[in-house]
């Protein structure tokens, strides 16, 4: 369009009328070409693309097939594209003249009916192509036609970027959730429509599960769509845009409909070429040149353009320009951010108050300043955390947004007063020549002082300290300020919540003389560590103390035991049996334990045998293992049964100054007359009998644990033993182990006993030192009683 201005007749005068009307004349008529000239191109692009439909050809082919059509019947290229055009078109309208198509223009060419050809579907798409004005329109007609035809539930129209990427320009079908989430497709590997665009290859994806494996399919959850089909479209000399058809339902395309797909999207690229000539540039001269002066600012700036809804309302900034010091999320910066959208590059400011700070702004509430915040940066290969403020202010239609980083000696002065409040310690400065001084806000705290109260003089100091600390901190102040000497003092002041512990640490700055003219140095809370050192100390002392009562009181057991349970060094021999007798303790240092025996011969001649175990340790598991040890065996010798003597026993344990206590037992009578054996047992491990080369636990007769309950009821066994025979009674500690159960420790004693072992070695030592556990953690207590072979 040109133009020439209005020159008045002669200096001062009126403007000339006649050369005004020359060149609204002259306007009015480039006006009037250029609209020809657009709806001439339009024209041209649409009836390419029916062409390429009918006959399946390229863009050049088709535009070739024109003009030859036009020179064969001597008419002109758009004269050729307006009868084209018109026999595809429905019957005219009865509007005095044609109007452009609107946005609903399209929706009112009916569907296809169910059994149409493939001839008559592409014809009725061609015409209704032709009413089009929008990609997103384009998208809306392509599944109103697909969808009854070939079941497509979403259409996708995807452009190529400058920089590699896809934007979709188009869609129908989807939310607008989904359709945000994909509005722009980065150059990416695994993305079908690249793909699509790369090859120049339709892609057809049948299977979900499988063709996941290799493309990121677009969908939440992507099985929502059973099968896909993406076509490139070729609306120059390569494939540029991708045609997306999506159906939730799954299974193969058929060669029928592949090849309908196909001629859509050859009669889709006319469109597609008339909306990319309308398209607009992303940036114009005025981004260039904040562009260049971007190029030389030390900042990170960016200048954006608001992208608004059909409804007005802004969704996101496209990036103009930006500063070499800018970047995104994935390391792009500077110029590599241009044409990309804000939200593309930093998803994170949406849930930002930068983001409603721009909109105010950009709706005329004045510049925009937000709160600093924190951001972890790389500088010189070092990552740091660094604390910025963001700036918006308008620029046209636009906005430049800024981040400004604060100064380091502010977040020096931070990492500072840091370092105080947590180390619970402040500086403090004493100029010894004209008396100023200075407290950080950490000393006023520590001393519970008012600031407004001002600063303690370094003379009157000391008296901050309790009374009997004072004199060691005068004579300290006293030689820093005379002698220059350093001081390192702990002393003690009263506050509100007691007494704290302090240190305060000092040295003297000299003159040229050697004189002091300033002090400076630190004071320090110590309370909690000082607090913790006595507590330290207080818990070591009664450590101390309960180790000394627990040796003496293992040692008074220890003696009390041996004088109630005498060991023998050597077999017994009783009613005509040999018996070994062994009793180990648990582990050295530890509490002695309720493990006893007894084996005595009784006034009639016969044998009595006893082995128990009392619960706990130390004083008073040795008080109950005398108790019963003794009354047990005076209840025999006085003639009550093996029963009635535990039923007794238990009465006793019951009503003892112990109520909780408990204790096992297993008792015995051998009578050599008859070489017979009665046993009872109350909770105890079974005797281990080993004859002819087999061991076997005897079954035990009922018997519950003593102390367990007032109603016990306790039964007899009796066992004849043979010549050779030899038996077993022992405490658990010789078959228990930690995480393993008793009766696995009862067959490892049976095969243990019953292998003869080497010879020349004592029976009962053999069987222990294979039996112990290593790490002793129990008693034992063990009588090995065996008959002798007849001669």
């Amino acid at each position: 369009m040109t133009s020439e201005p209005a020159l008045p007749a002669q200096s001062g005068g009126v403007p000339d009328l006649a050369a005004l009307t020359r060149v609204v004349a002259r306007q009015r008529a480039e006006l009037d070409r250029l609209q020809d000239l657009a709806a001439t191109s339009a024209v041209v692009e649409r009836a390419k693309g029916a062409v390429m439909a009918q006959l399946g050809c390229s863009p050049d082919a088709a535009q070739e097939e024109l003009l030859r059509r036009a020179k064969s019947a001597r008419r002109t290229l758009l004269e050729e594209c307006w009868i084209l055009l018109g026999a595809l078109a429905p019957a005219p309208r009865t509007d005095p003249e044609p109007t452009a198509p609107d946005a609903s223009t399209w929706a009112v060419v009916p569907a296809p009916a169910v059994g149409e050809s493939a001839a008559d579907v592409l014809g009725g798409l061609g015409r209704a192509l032709v009413r089009v004005g929008t990609p997103h329109e384009l998208a809306r007609c392509l599944l109103d036609r697909l969808a009854p035809d070939v079941g497509a539930d979403a259409v996708l129209i995807y452009a190529r970027l400058p920089a590699g990427g896809l934007e979709l320009v188009g869609h129908a079908g989807l939310d607008d959730t989904l359709a945000a989430q994909w509005s722009r497709v980065p150059p990416l590997g695994g993305i079908a429509a690249l793909d699509v665009l790369d090859t120049g290859e339709p892609r057809w994806l049948e299977d979900p599960r499988a063709d996941a494996k290799r493309y990121l399919l677009i969908g939440d959850p992507p099985e929502r769509w059973g099968s896909r089909a993406w076509l490139p479209v070729a609306t120059g000399d390569t494939a540029d845009v991708a045609l997306g058809v999506l159906r939730r339902r799954e299974g193969v395309f058929p060669p029928d409909v592949r090849d309908r797909l196909l001629a859509v999207a050859r009669l889709c690229a006319g469109p597609l070429r008339a909306f990319a000539a309308r398209r607009t540039p992303t940036a114009g001269a005025a981004a260039d040149a904040v562009q260049t002066v971007f190029d030389r600012l030390p900042v990170a700036a960016v200048l954006l353009a608001p992208l608004r809804s059909p409804s007005g309302s802004v969704e996101d900034f496209r990036i103009d320009a930006a500063t070499g010091l800018t970047s995104d999320t994935v390391g792009r910066s500077g110029r590599e951010l241009v044409g990309l959208r804000l939200l593309e590059c930093r998803p994170e400011i949406a849930d930002e108050p930068l983001w409603q700070g721009c909109l105010d702004t950009l709706s005329g509430e004045g510049p925009y300043e937000g709160e600093p915040f924190a951001r972890q940066q790389v500088v010189a290969g070092v990552s740091e955390l660094a604390t910025y403020s963001a700036r918006a202010a308008r620029l046209g239609d636009g906005l430049v947004v800024s981040w400004v980083r604060h100064d380091p000696s502010d977040r020096q002065e931070q990492r500072l007063a840091d370092v105080q409040r947590l180390g619970n310690l402040g500086w403090a400065t004493w100029n010894l020549v004209t008396g100023e001084a200075n407290w950080s806000t950490q000393v006023f705290t520590i001393f519970e002082r008012d600031p407004a109260h001002g600063v303690v003089p370094l003379a009157r100091f000391p008296r901050l300290a309790l009374p009997e600390d004072v004199p060691v901190l005068v004579r300290a102040v006293g030689e820093l300020v005379r002698g220059g000497q350093p001081c390192d003092v702990p002393f003690r002041i009263v506050t509100r919540d007691g007494i704290r512990h302090l240190r305060v640490v000092a040295e003297a700055v000299a003159d040229v003389d050697g004189a002091p003219v300033e002090v400076h140095g630190f004071v320090q809370d110590l309370t909690a560590q000082r607090s913790a050192e006595l507590a330290l100390v207080a818990s070591e002392r009664a450590i101390l103390t309960q180790h000394g009562v627990l040796q003496a009181e293992r040692t008074v057991a220890a003696r009390l035991q041996d004088a109630l349970l005498p060991l023998p060094k050597q077999p017994v021999r009783l009613a005509g049996l040999r018996v070994d007798i062994a009793y180990l303790p648990a582990q050295s240092g530890l509490s002695v334990g309720g493990d006893w025996f007894s084996a005595i011969e009784l006034p009639d001649g016969d044998a009595l045998f006893v082995v128990g175990d009392v619960a706990g340790h130390g004083i008073g598991a040795v008080a109950s293992m005398a108790l019963l040890r003794f009354t047990a065996k005076g209840m025999i010798i006085t003639g009550s049964s093996l029963t009635g003597a535990l039923t007794r026993l238990n009465a006793l344990l019951l009503h003892s100054r112990d109520p909780h206590g408990s204790a096992t037992m297993v008792l015995a009578r051998y009578s050599p007359a008859e070489r017979l054996l009665k046993w009872a047992q109350a909770g105890h491990p079974p005797p281990l009998l080993v004859r002819g080369g087999a061991a076997r636990c005897l079954d035990r007769p009922t018997g519950v644990l003593l102390g367990a309950t007032d109603t016990p009821r306790y039964e007899e066994a009796e066992l004849r033993l043979e010549p050779g025979d030899r038996l077993l009674l022992y405490t658990d500690g010789l078959v228990e182990r930690p995480a393993e159960s008793i009766d696995r420790g009862l067959e490892r004693l049976a095969r243990v006993a019953a292998h003869r072992g080497t010879a020349g070695r004592a029976p009962l030592d053999r069987l222990l030192g294979t039996m112990l556990d290593p790490e002793g953690r129990d008693d034992v207590c063990v009588l090995d009683i065996r008959v002798p072979l007849e001669r």
